[in-house]
Parts: structure tokens; sequence; C-alpha cells
């Protein structure tokens, strides 16, 4: 029996840092972005080079393996020398591969990490064998086995899996934590609807809230009470039947909401190195601490931040994590890190 089956993607990660990256941001009265740049035609010399695995359902899998649940994983990896990395990793880390799916027409997911020296960070990706899981290759007998499917990212062809593996969870008596990508946020709340009504858990970025919703995105400086933008993203995606919506701000911190109470933490403080995996970390961390402490969500959102800060300061989307004991003890020395509720 398995705690969790994490389904979605696995890359090797190359995490590049260099000073003369430059950082330019366009406003215009509704929106910000920002970009990062290079010179053009410059040979850039790299002042910090790294390499780890990735992907969403390879990071909460080690994640929750490493918070003591029995985990499997549903990925998509090629049969090239990368694909032998993620094996290694996965099994170093008690992980159940049996479920991996090999395939020799696909090389194995691949991302390079442009990092800035704000730590936040432009990712170069290559979907591979990633985007091509397919149904038929998945055994379901083996899914009817795990108390949880813990959802990352489906991407390409892979998306296709999503609404059939929920339908399957919902009559097997089986719990689902959703954490989205960009291509099930281009669905929009209403073809997404059904999934989002058998979630327990859904876990998302602002940014992303806002597009699936269709409510523009208008931060604010106000505290999380006055912010009548984030309440109306918040309160529409609960109505579509998750459980717990959780909604994550980067540096300004995470919101959750139960349908009753509306739930605010802020960042854990630590020195940024880089953002990537951060996320993957928080919403597996946030949702193994609601089984292991009762569906506490105010514990639950300390121990995610806490465990999340502790992989924004390195590069790597997994080193660093902390199991229950750690984050414990880290909590127990910050004791002036709350959660606020409104």
């Amino acid at each position: 029996m398995y705690d969790f089956i994490t389904i979605g993607g696995a890359t090797t990660d190359t995490f590049v840092q260099t000073d003369k990256a430059k950082i330019m941001n366009l406003e215009t009265p509704i929106t910000k972005d920002s970009y990062l740049c290079f010179d053009y035609g410059e040979k850039i010399e790299m002042d910090h080079l790294a390499y780890d695995i990735g992907g969403g359902a390879t990071n909460a899998a080690v994640n929750l393996a490493n918070l003591g649940f029995k985990t499997g994983i549903i990925v998509k990896i090629g049969e090239d020398l990368n694909s032998k990395v993620i094996l290694n990793r996965l099994e170093e880390s008690n992980i159940d591969t049996s479920m991996v799916i090999r395939t020799p027409k696909d090389k194995t997911g691949f991302s390079v990490i442009l990092t800035s020296f704000e730590g936040d960070r432009t990712v170069l990706m290559h979907r591979g064998a990633n985007s091509r899981i397919n149904l038929k290759e998945i055994d379901k007998e083996k899914i009817k086995q795990t108390k949880w499917i813990y959802f990352a990212s489906l991407s390409g062809e892979s998306n296709e899996i999503l609404d059939e593996i929920a339908e399957f969870a919902e009559e097997n008596g089986i719990n689902m934590a959703f954490n989205p990508g960009s291509t099930q946020i281009k669905r929009g709340i209403n073809d997404l609807k059904k999934v989002l009504k058998t979630a327990e858990i859904l876990i998302m970025n602002r940014s992303e809230a806002s597009a699936i919703t269709g409510i523009p995105n208008k931060p604010t400086d106000s505290d999380y009470i006055n912010d009548h933008n984030l309440n109306e993203i918040i309160i529409k995606l609960k109505c579509y039947g998750p459980k717990t919506v959780v909604i994550t701000e980067g540096k300004k911190g995470v919101y959750a909401f139960d349908g009753k109470t509306i739930y605010y933490a802020p960042t854990f403080p630590v020195k940024v190195v880089s953002t990537l995996g951060a996320g993957d970390a928080f919403a597996s961390t946030f949702t193994g601490s609601m089984i292991k402490f009762n569906g506490d969500i105010k514990k639950s959102l300390q121990f995610a931040s806490i465990n999340s800060a502790q992989i924004i300061q390195s590069f790597g989307a997994q080193l660093g994590l902390k199991n229950f004991d750690e984050l414990n003890e880290i909590m127990l020395k910050n004791l002036d890190y709350k959660v606020q509720t409104k």
C-alpha cells in the first residue's frame, strides 16, 4: 500500500548563474513584466554551475519519501544517460520506480535554469518524454493501492490522462492533491471543473490562479485581509469544489482557504540563492503535513513554508529538504513565525 503516488514530470537540471545577468522591468498601468537579459552576442562567464534532478512529480516524490511516506511515482523518461541519473536518485530515496515508463523514442526531460542575482530564475526546458504519457501505459491496479494521488504539472499529450485518472481516483476512494502546471492552467476553470471537484487540496501561485479563474491579477500593498482581489480569486476557486485552496505569492507569502477561514503565512526568512523547486517543496510538504497533522492548516502552512525555504538557499530542487522532526526543531527555534487568520 502506498501513501502517495505522484504523477507528472521528471527532468535533469543544470543551474547557471552569472553576475552579468540583468533584470529589465516593463510596466503598464495594470501589468508588470520582468525579463532576465544578457548582452546579445557576448560570451558570458558563468560564476556558478550545478546539476540536479527535478520535475514536479520527482521533486514531490523525493520530498514525500523524505517526510516518511511510502511513495511511488509515475513519470515517463527515455533510455538515455539522464534517465539513469533520475532512476538512481529515486531508488536512493526509497521511491518505488516500478510504475516509471521508459521509451527509446524520446529523450528524458532536460532543463537549464538561468538564475538572477535576486535568486529568481528563467527556465529553458525540453520536456521530452514528459509530454508523452499515455493512459494505456499506466497500471491502474497499482493506483488502487494508494491513499493519495499527487498530480504535478502534465505537459503536452500527458495532460489527457488527468481527467480520467482523477475520475478513477474518486471512484476508488483515493484522495487527490492537485498542483497544476501551465498546460492545465490554460484549460481554464470550467474545463477543469470535474478535476477540481474531486481535489482535496488545490495549490497554485497567484498569477496561475488569476489566469485559471479569468479574474485580473491586481496585487496591492494591502495586507491579505484588505486584498479584495485575492479574496475574489481564492473564493471563486473554492466554489469549484476543492476542500482546501492554497495560493502562493512568492516573497509575499501564502494563503489558504477552507471555505470558512482565510489563512496567511509570511515567507520564512532566509537568503535566496535559487527559487527553483520551492513551489514543489511547499505543495508536497503542505499536503503531507495535512495528513500528518489531521488537517491542521496553520501547522501545515508553517511546515511547508519552512521546508520550501530550505530549498531556496542553494542550487537544486531537492537539496536541503527536511523531515518532520527537523522541521519541528526549526519551528521551535522560530516561535515568532506565525500564521494569521481572517
